[in-house]
């Protein structure tokens, strides 16, 4: 691994990938260039070549890294119920932290590798939750637009706005009440 003159110490993608996530944190992904990350880092811009190819295959890693710190519910026997809450939970956290990386993913859904645990999670949930074989890719797909939805509602401030002029939304309840209807919803469904 090369070493900075600038700097003196080797430079890591891990290292990369926190800066540009700050970066991206603070003024959005469209701050965020190669050069001024190299700046940030006190690095020849060159040097972030040799960890990356370029700044999609660096969102994509930042991605990643973003997904890995994910708390999903472990397979522990908790209640399915408690479980694709915590799975809510979680993912409207990563919008929570990092609203305009979460936004980016969201018109850039190639970012997140097709191997996102996540969706793993979400599919032994929705087993035992007793959705069909069938059915669960669907299911899948419904749950996540309706969760991301809401998830986009909140980041943008639509979900503020729907309280009227001057009013604000109590989001924590009325994601709480989102994830009440999905729970109910699969429970009637129940064969």
């Amino acid at each position: 691994m090369a070493v900075s003159a600038r700097r003196g110490e080797p430079l890591t993608l891990e290292e990369i990938c926190t800066t540009a996530l700050r970066m991206i944190d603070a003024g959005g992904v469209e701050s965020l260039s190669m050069r001024r990350l190299a700046a940030e880092l006190d690095v020849n811009p060159m040097s972030l070549y040799h960890h990356v190819d370029n700044k999609t295959a660096l969102l994509q890693q930042v991605c990643s890294t973003v997904t890995l710190r994910l708390r999903l519910p472990a397979d522990d026997g908790t209640p399915w119920q408690d479980q694709l809450r915590a799975l809510g939970h979680a993912y409207r956290s990563i919008a929570q932290r990092h609203p305009s990386l979460w936004l980016y993913v969201q018109s850039h859904p190639e970012a997140l590798k097709h191997d996102y645990p996540l969706w793993d999670v979400l599919n032994r949930i929705l087993v035992a939750a007793g959705v069909p074989q069938e059915r669960l890719a669907q299911t899948r797909k419904a749950l996540f637009t309706f969760v991301s939805g809401f998830v986009f509602a909140e980041c943008t401030g639509i979900l503020a706005e729907q309280d009227g002029p001057g009013g604000v939304a109590d989001a924590d309840d009325t994601f709480e009440v989102a994830v009440d209807l999905i729970i109910a919803g699969l429970s009637a469904a129940r064969p």
